[in-house]
Protein backbone atom coordinates (compact mmCIF):
# COMPACT_ATOMS: atom_id res chain seq x y z
CA UNK A 1 0.00 0.00 0.00
CA UNK A 2 0.54 3.54 -0.66
CA UNK A 3 0.07 4.99 2.69
CA UNK A 4 -0.19 8.69 4.42
CA UNK A 5 0.21 9.49 8.10
CA UNK A 6 -1.27 12.76 9.84
CA UNK A 7 -0.42 13.17 13.39
CA UNK A 8 -1.79 15.41 15.49
CA UNK A 9 -0.50 16.32 19.22
CA UNK A 10 1.98 15.86 21.46
CA UNK A 11 5.72 14.13 21.62
CA UNK A 12 4.07 10.38 22.25
CA UNK A 13 1.91 11.00 19.58
CA UNK A 14 4.69 12.17 17.44
CA UNK A 15 6.68 9.16 18.68
CA UNK A 16 3.75 6.64 17.73
CA UNK A 17 3.37 7.82 14.41
CA UNK A 18 7.49 7.20 13.49
CA UNK A 19 7.04 3.92 15.37
CA UNK A 20 4.07 3.21 12.85
CA UNK A 21 6.35 4.75 10.07
CA UNK A 22 8.77 2.25 10.61
CA UNK A 23 6.94 -0.84 10.90
CA UNK A 24 4.71 -0.37 7.41
CA UNK A 25 8.08 0.04 5.75
CA UNK A 26 9.13 -3.16 7.54
CA UNK A 27 6.04 -5.15 5.79
CA UNK A 28 6.87 -3.61 2.45
CA UNK A 29 4.59 -0.49 2.21
CA UNK A 30 5.38 3.32 1.13
CA UNK A 31 4.88 6.19 3.05
CA UNK A 32 3.27 9.01 1.41
CA UNK A 33 2.97 12.90 2.65
CA UNK A 34 -0.46 13.51 3.42
CA UNK A 35 -2.54 14.40 0.42
CA UNK A 36 -0.64 12.72 -2.42
CA UNK A 37 -2.22 9.97 -3.75
CA UNK A 38 -2.57 6.65 -1.23
CA UNK A 39 -4.41 3.33 -0.72
CA UNK A 40 -4.62 4.18 2.99
CA UNK A 41 -4.85 7.47 5.14
CA UNK A 42 -4.17 6.64 8.77
CA UNK A 43 -4.84 9.99 11.34
CA UNK A 44 -3.12 9.74 14.63
CA UNK A 45 -5.30 11.79 16.80
CA UNK A 46 -5.11 14.39 20.22
CA UNK A 47 -8.29 14.95 22.55
CA UNK A 48 -5.87 16.96 25.72
CA UNK A 49 -8.29 20.04 24.91
CA UNK A 50 -11.58 20.31 23.42
CA UNK A 51 -9.80 22.34 20.64
CA UNK A 52 -7.69 19.28 20.06
CA UNK A 53 -10.92 16.92 19.64
CA UNK A 54 -11.99 19.54 17.24
CA UNK A 55 -8.94 19.64 14.88
CA UNK A 56 -9.13 16.05 15.37
CA UNK A 57 -12.61 15.51 13.66
CA UNK A 58 -11.43 17.74 11.31
CA UNK A 59 -8.59 16.06 10.28
CA UNK A 60 -10.60 13.17 9.79
CA UNK A 61 -13.57 14.88 7.26
CA UNK A 62 -10.67 16.03 5.32
CA UNK A 63 -8.79 12.63 5.29
CA UNK A 64 -12.41 11.43 4.00
CA UNK A 65 -12.58 13.90 1.68
CA UNK A 66 -9.44 14.05 -0.01
CA UNK A 67 -9.30 10.23 0.02
CA UNK A 68 -12.80 9.12 -0.99
CA UNK A 69 -11.51 5.38 -2.56
CA UNK A 70 -8.95 4.91 0.33
CA UNK A 71 -8.84 3.17 3.73
CA UNK A 72 -9.55 5.84 6.27
CA UNK A 73 -8.03 4.71 9.48
CA UNK A 74 -8.04 6.73 12.63
CA UNK A 75 -6.14 5.80 16.08
CA UNK A 76 -4.68 7.61 19.35
CA UNK A 77 -6.25 9.55 22.30
CA UNK A 78 -9.48 10.85 20.45
CA UNK A 79 -10.43 7.54 19.05
CA UNK A 80 -9.75 6.38 22.75
CA UNK A 81 -11.96 8.45 25.02
CA UNK A 82 -14.78 8.66 22.06
CA UNK A 83 -14.83 5.87 20.14
CA UNK A 84 -18.65 6.66 19.28
CA UNK A 85 -17.64 10.08 18.04
CA UNK A 86 -15.03 8.34 15.65
CA UNK A 87 -17.24 5.50 14.31
CA UNK A 88 -20.08 7.93 13.42
CA UNK A 89 -17.66 9.98 10.87
CA UNK A 90 -17.77 6.57 8.77
CA UNK A 91 -14.18 5.46 9.22
CA UNK A 92 -12.84 2.24 8.03
CA UNK A 93 -10.95 1.39 11.07
CA UNK A 94 -10.33 3.05 14.27
CA UNK A 95 -8.18 2.36 17.53
CA UNK A 96 -7.22 4.09 20.37
CA UNK A 97 -3.72 4.25 21.64
CA UNK A 98 -2.55 0.96 22.49
CA UNK A 99 -2.15 -2.46 20.08
CA UNK A 100 -0.58 -0.70 17.24
CA UNK A 101 0.76 -3.79 15.72
CA UNK A 102 -2.77 -5.29 15.79
CA UNK A 103 -3.98 -1.82 14.54
CA UNK A 104 -1.94 -2.20 11.45
CA UNK A 105 -2.90 -5.73 10.65
CA UNK A 106 -5.82 -4.72 9.98
CA UNK A 107 -5.19 -1.89 7.94
CA UNK A 108 -3.61 -4.38 6.08
CA UNK A 109 -6.32 -7.16 6.18
CA UNK A 110 -8.64 -4.35 5.36
CA UNK A 111 -6.50 -3.72 1.78
CA UNK A 112 -6.87 -7.42 0.97
CA UNK A 113 -10.40 -8.15 2.23
CA UNK A 114 -12.16 -4.45 1.81
CA UNK A 115 -14.71 -5.23 4.28
CA UNK A 116 -18.06 -3.03 4.24
CA UNK A 117 -18.62 -2.29 7.73
CA UNK A 118 -16.38 0.07 9.85
CA UNK A 119 -13.89 -1.90 12.55
CA UNK A 120 -13.28 -1.11 16.43
CA UNK A 121 -10.31 -1.83 18.19
CA UNK A 122 -10.95 0.38 20.92
CA UNK A 123 -9.90 -1.33 25.02
CA UNK A 124 -10.41 -0.36 28.17
CA UNK A 125 -6.88 1.87 28.31
CA UNK A 126 -7.38 1.65 32.25
CA UNK A 127 -6.96 -2.08 32.28
CA UNK A 128 -3.50 -2.22 30.57
CA UNK A 129 -0.39 -2.98 32.69
CA UNK A 130 2.21 -4.07 30.41
CA UNK A 131 4.45 -1.07 28.11
CA UNK A 132 3.87 -1.52 24.45
CA UNK A 133 7.14 -1.59 22.96
CA UNK A 134 7.63 0.54 19.57
CA UNK A 135 10.64 0.44 17.53
CA UNK A 136 12.32 3.98 18.29
CA UNK A 137 13.50 6.90 15.41
CA UNK A 138 12.14 7.50 11.98
CA UNK A 139 12.58 8.22 8.53
CA UNK A 140 16.29 8.64 7.09
CA UNK A 141 17.80 12.31 7.34
CA UNK A 142 16.07 13.01 10.55
CA UNK A 143 18.86 13.94 13.13
CA UNK A 144 16.96 13.72 16.73
CA UNK A 145 15.09 10.65 17.46
CA UNK A 146 12.28 10.11 20.11
CA UNK A 147 12.45 7.91 22.66
CA UNK A 148 9.04 6.79 24.37
CA UNK A 149 9.80 5.20 28.12
CA UNK A 150 6.75 5.70 29.75
CA UNK A 151 2.69 5.56 29.02
CA UNK A 152 0.03 6.65 31.14
CA UNK A 153 -1.12 9.15 34.02
CA UNK A 154 -2.40 8.73 37.30
CA UNK A 155 -1.84 12.48 38.41
CA UNK A 156 -5.54 13.21 37.58
CA UNK A 157 -5.48 16.91 37.20
CA UNK A 158 -8.76 18.48 37.44
CA UNK A 159 -8.40 19.90 33.38
CA UNK A 160 -7.00 16.55 31.72
CA UNK A 161 -8.78 14.04 29.98
CA UNK A 162 -5.00 11.95 29.84
CA UNK A 163 -5.17 9.42 32.45
CA UNK A 164 -8.33 8.22 30.61
CA UNK A 165 -6.69 8.02 27.41
CA UNK A 166 -3.53 6.54 28.41
CA UNK A 167 -4.56 4.71 31.35
CA UNK A 168 -1.80 3.80 34.23
CA UNK A 169 1.99 4.41 34.18
CA UNK A 170 4.05 1.40 31.85
CA UNK A 171 7.31 1.75 31.91
CA UNK A 172 10.22 0.38 29.39
CA UNK A 173 12.90 -1.62 31.22
CA UNK A 174 16.22 -0.06 31.26
CA UNK A 175 17.56 -2.18 29.43
CA UNK A 176 15.71 -2.27 26.87
CA UNK A 177 15.66 1.78 27.09
CA UNK A 178 19.70 1.29 27.15
CA UNK A 179 20.14 -0.91 23.94
CA UNK A 180 17.47 1.21 22.16
CA UNK A 181 19.68 4.36 22.56
CA UNK A 182 22.62 2.60 21.64
CA UNK A 183 20.74 1.22 18.46
CA UNK A 184 19.89 4.80 17.37
CA UNK A 185 23.56 6.27 17.97
CA UNK A 186 24.72 3.28 15.57
CA UNK A 187 22.01 4.62 13.11
CA UNK A 188 23.51 8.02 12.67
CA UNK A 189 21.29 10.17 14.99
CA UNK A 190 23.08 12.54 16.97
CA UNK A 191 20.50 13.60 19.57
CA UNK A 192 17.74 11.73 21.44
CA UNK A 193 14.24 12.90 23.31
CA UNK A 194 13.47 10.78 26.19
CA UNK A 195 9.67 11.18 26.34
CA UNK A 196 6.29 9.86 27.70
CA UNK A 197 2.69 11.20 28.80
CA UNK A 198 4.43 11.08 32.93
CA UNK A 199 8.05 10.08 32.45
CA UNK A 200 8.66 11.61 36.32
CA UNK A 201 6.75 8.22 37.06
CA UNK A 202 8.66 6.48 35.23
CA UNK A 203 10.05 3.37 36.84
CA UNK A 204 6.97 3.36 39.95
CA UNK A 205 5.68 -0.16 38.29
CA UNK A 206 8.52 -2.07 37.55
CA UNK A 207 9.45 -1.71 41.40
CA UNK A 208 13.19 -2.24 40.99
CA UNK A 209 14.01 0.92 43.25
CA UNK A 210 14.88 2.69 39.91
CA UNK A 211 13.59 6.57 39.15
CA UNK A 212 13.60 8.36 36.44
CA UNK A 213 17.89 9.86 36.91
CA UNK A 214 18.44 6.02 36.98
CA UNK A 215 17.36 5.68 33.74
CA UNK A 216 18.76 8.93 32.32
CA UNK A 217 22.12 7.77 33.94
CA UNK A 218 22.00 4.64 31.59
CA UNK A 219 20.54 6.66 28.43
CA UNK A 220 23.53 8.55 28.51
CA UNK A 221 26.34 6.09 29.15
CA UNK A 222 24.69 3.42 26.64
CA UNK A 223 24.76 5.90 24.10
CA UNK A 224 27.85 8.31 25.27
CA UNK A 225 27.92 10.34 21.57
CA UNK A 226 24.26 11.33 21.72
CA UNK A 227 22.95 14.64 23.16
CA UNK A 228 20.04 13.03 25.30
CA UNK A 229 17.04 15.41 26.20
CA UNK A 230 13.88 15.43 28.58
CA UNK A 231 10.64 15.57 27.81
CA UNK A 232 8.42 17.29 30.29
CA UNK A 233 8.74 17.06 33.56
CA UNK A 234 7.06 17.20 36.89
CA UNK A 235 8.42 20.18 39.17
CA UNK A 236 8.97 17.64 42.15
CA UNK A 237 11.48 15.42 40.42
CA UNK A 238 13.76 18.57 40.87
CA UNK A 239 15.79 17.54 43.57
CA UNK A 240 19.02 18.10 44.96
CA UNK A 241 20.42 14.21 44.35
CA UNK A 242 18.49 14.73 40.72
CA UNK A 243 20.20 17.51 39.84
CA UNK A 244 23.87 16.17 41.12
CA UNK A 245 23.68 13.52 38.91
CA UNK A 246 22.27 15.11 35.96
CA UNK A 247 24.96 17.78 35.94
CA UNK A 248 27.53 15.07 35.58
CA UNK A 249 26.13 13.98 33.10
CA UNK A 250 28.18 15.70 29.82
CA UNK A 251 25.67 14.52 27.18
CA UNK A 252 22.32 15.24 29.49
CA UNK A 253 21.01 18.57 27.70
CA UNK A 254 20.67 21.87 30.29
CA UNK A 255 16.79 22.01 28.93
CA UNK A 256 14.33 21.12 31.49
CA UNK A 257 10.52 21.70 30.79
CA UNK A 258 8.74 21.93 34.34
CA UNK A 259 4.81 21.72 33.87
CA UNK A 260 3.52 24.73 35.95
CA UNK A 261 0.15 25.69 34.78
CA UNK A 262 -0.68 27.89 37.19
CA UNK A 263 1.56 30.49 39.60
CA UNK A 264 -1.20 30.90 42.25
CA UNK A 265 -1.56 28.10 45.08
CA UNK A 266 -4.88 28.07 45.03
CA UNK A 267 -5.79 27.65 41.94
CA UNK A 268 -2.91 25.34 41.79
CA UNK A 269 -5.37 23.11 44.60
CA UNK A 270 -8.43 23.42 42.22
CA UNK A 271 -6.33 21.91 39.35
CA UNK A 272 -5.36 19.14 41.42
CA UNK A 273 -1.56 19.60 41.09
CA UNK A 274 0.45 17.65 43.42
CA UNK A 275 2.79 20.88 44.28
CA UNK A 276 2.50 24.80 45.21
CA UNK A 277 4.67 27.44 44.26
CA UNK A 278 7.27 27.35 46.67
CA UNK A 279 8.02 24.11 45.98
CA UNK A 280 8.01 25.02 42.13
CA UNK A 281 10.36 27.65 43.13
CA UNK A 282 12.79 25.09 44.85
CA UNK A 283 13.05 23.45 41.68
CA UNK A 284 13.97 26.15 39.67
CA UNK A 285 16.59 27.62 42.02
CA UNK A 286 18.59 24.13 42.63
CA UNK A 287 18.55 23.69 38.54
CA UNK A 288 20.42 27.33 38.47
CA UNK A 289 22.76 26.44 41.37
CA UNK A 290 23.82 23.00 39.32
CA UNK A 291 23.96 24.58 35.74
CA UNK A 292 24.82 28.30 34.33
CA UNK A 293 21.75 29.33 32.46
CA UNK A 294 19.82 26.30 31.75
CA UNK A 295 16.86 26.32 29.44
CA UNK A 296 13.70 26.50 32.25
CA UNK A 297 10.80 26.30 30.26
CA UNK A 298 6.96 25.86 31.15
CA UNK A 299 2.79 25.42 30.32
CA UNK A 300 0.53 27.65 31.61
CA UNK A 301 -3.21 27.44 31.64
CA UNK A 302 -5.01 30.87 31.94
CA UNK A 303 -8.57 31.44 33.12
CA UNK A 304 -8.88 27.88 34.81
CA UNK A 305 -12.63 27.95 36.88
CA UNK A 306 -12.29 30.08 39.54
CA UNK A 307 -9.41 32.10 38.53
CA UNK A 308 -9.95 35.92 39.78
CA UNK A 309 -8.37 38.60 38.54
CA UNK A 310 -5.98 38.72 41.49
CA UNK A 311 -5.03 35.00 41.54
CA UNK A 312 -4.08 35.94 37.84
CA UNK A 313 -1.35 38.49 39.37
CA UNK A 314 -0.52 35.96 41.50
CA UNK A 315 0.60 34.06 38.33
CA UNK A 316 2.41 37.06 36.58
CA UNK A 317 4.60 37.97 39.41
CA UNK A 318 5.52 34.26 39.65
CA UNK A 319 6.37 34.12 35.79
CA UNK A 320 8.77 37.09 36.16
CA UNK A 321 10.57 35.43 39.39
CA UNK A 322 10.92 32.07 37.96
CA UNK A 323 12.57 33.32 34.70
CA UNK A 324 11.17 31.44 32.09
CA UNK A 325 13.40 31.08 28.74
CA UNK A 326 10.06 30.11 27.19
CA UNK A 327 6.88 29.52 27.84
CA UNK A 328 3.72 27.50 25.99
CA UNK A 329 0.75 29.59 26.73
CA UNK A 330 -3.26 27.83 26.38
CA UNK A 331 -6.56 29.24 27.64
CA UNK A 332 -8.43 26.93 29.72
CA UNK A 333 -10.05 24.69 27.15
CA UNK A 334 -13.12 22.86 28.55
CA UNK A 335 -13.04 19.25 28.41
CA UNK A 336 -16.12 17.20 29.10
CA UNK A 337 -15.37 14.62 31.04
CA UNK A 338 -12.96 16.22 33.53
CA UNK A 339 -13.74 17.38 36.86
CA UNK A 340 -12.81 20.90 35.75
CA UNK A 341 -15.79 20.57 32.82
CA UNK A 342 -18.24 20.83 36.17
CA UNK A 343 -16.85 23.28 38.40
CA UNK A 344 -18.35 26.72 39.48
CA UNK A 345 -16.89 29.62 37.74
CA UNK A 346 -16.21 29.40 34.50
CA UNK A 347 -14.48 31.84 32.85
CA UNK A 348 -15.40 33.77 30.06
CA UNK A 349 -13.74 32.97 27.03
CA UNK A 350 -12.93 36.71 26.50
CA UNK A 351 -10.95 37.11 29.51
CA UNK A 352 -9.64 33.65 29.17
CA UNK A 353 -7.68 34.98 25.96
CA UNK A 354 -6.65 37.91 27.05
CA UNK A 355 -4.99 36.90 29.83
CA UNK A 356 -3.52 34.36 28.03
CA UNK A 357 -2.18 37.72 25.65
CA UNK A 358 -1.15 39.40 28.72
CA UNK A 359 0.79 36.08 30.25
CA UNK A 360 2.43 36.29 26.66
CA UNK A 361 3.74 39.31 26.93
CA UNK A 362 5.81 38.84 30.24
CA UNK A 363 7.00 35.36 28.39
CA UNK A 364 8.52 37.38 25.45
CA UNK A 365 10.29 39.68 27.37
CA UNK A 366 11.51 36.52 29.90
CA UNK A 367 12.87 34.65 26.52
CA UNK A 368 14.15 38.14 25.20
CA UNK A 369 16.28 38.19 28.23
CA UNK A 370 17.31 35.22 27.93
CA UNK A 371 18.32 34.88 24.73
CA UNK A 372 20.50 38.34 24.55
CA UNK A 373 22.46 36.45 27.53
CA UNK A 374 24.49 34.21 24.87
CA UNK A 375 25.03 36.86 22.60
CA UNK A 376 28.79 36.86 22.35
CA UNK A 377 29.42 33.32 23.64
CA UNK A 378 29.96 30.17 21.56
CA UNK A 379 27.60 27.28 21.42
CA UNK A 380 27.90 23.66 19.86
CA UNK A 381 25.00 23.41 18.07
CA UNK A 382 23.53 20.29 16.28
CA UNK A 383 22.11 22.06 12.67
CA UNK A 384 19.14 19.94 10.80
CA UNK A 385 18.11 22.22 7.51
CA UNK A 386 18.47 24.98 5.47
CA UNK A 387 15.53 27.33 4.96
CA UNK A 388 15.75 30.85 3.48
CA UNK A 389 19.70 30.79 3.27
CA UNK A 390 20.06 30.25 6.47
CA UNK A 391 20.96 26.40 8.23
CA UNK A 392 18.81 26.28 11.43
CA UNK A 393 19.57 24.13 14.30
CA UNK A 394 19.63 23.52 18.54
CA UNK A 395 22.05 24.15 20.91
CA UNK A 396 21.97 22.40 23.78
CA UNK A 397 19.45 24.37 25.81
CA UNK A 398 17.11 23.84 22.80
CA UNK A 399 17.20 26.88 21.98
CA UNK A 400 16.96 27.56 17.67
CA UNK A 401 20.14 28.59 16.03
CA UNK A 402 20.51 30.01 12.79
CA UNK A 403 22.95 30.88 10.36
CA UNK A 404 24.68 31.03 7.02
CA UNK A 405 27.08 28.36 5.50
CA UNK A 406 28.65 27.29 2.50
CA UNK A 407 29.36 23.39 3.67
CA UNK A 408 25.60 21.69 3.97
CA UNK A 409 25.50 21.64 7.63
CA UNK A 410 22.80 18.76 7.96
CA UNK A 411 23.38 16.30 10.83
CA UNK A 412 26.44 18.16 11.57
CA UNK A 413 27.42 19.53 15.56
CA UNK A 414 29.39 22.39 15.10
CA UNK A 415 30.49 25.37 17.22
CA UNK A 416 28.81 28.71 16.57
CA UNK A 417 29.37 32.12 17.31
CA UNK A 418 26.65 33.85 18.68
CA UNK A 419 26.11 37.25 16.85
CA UNK A 420 22.37 38.07 17.78
CA UNK A 421 19.00 37.52 19.28
CA UNK A 422 15.29 38.58 17.92
CA UNK A 423 12.15 36.42 17.55
CA UNK A 424 13.09 33.99 19.60
CA UNK A 425 15.97 32.82 17.66
CA UNK A 426 19.87 33.32 18.05
CA UNK A 427 22.28 33.68 15.10
CA UNK A 428 25.54 32.64 14.53
CA UNK A 429 28.50 32.64 12.96
CA UNK A 430 31.23 30.58 12.19
CA UNK A 431 35.11 31.48 13.01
Amino acid sequence: MRISIYTLGCKVNQYETQAMETMLQARGHTLTAFGSPADACIINTCTVTAVSGKKSRQAIRRAKREYPDAIVAVCGCFAQTDPKAVAALEVDLFSGTGGRAAFLDQLEDLFRQRRGQPLGLVDNARERRVFELLPAGGLEGRTRALLKVEDGCVNFCAYCIIPYARGPVRSLPLDQAEAEARRLAQEGYRELVLTGIEISSWGRDLKTGETLIGLVEAVCRAAPSLRVRLGSLEPRTITEDFCRRAAALSNLCPHFHLSLQSGCDATLKRMNRKYGTARYLESVDLLRRFYDRPAVTTDLITGFPGETEEEFLQTLAFLRRCEFSSMHIFPYSRRAGTPAAQMPGQVARGVREDRARRAAEVAGDLERRYLESWVGETLPVLFEEEKDGLWRGHAPNYVEVRGPSAEPLHNVLKEALITGAGDGTLFCSFS
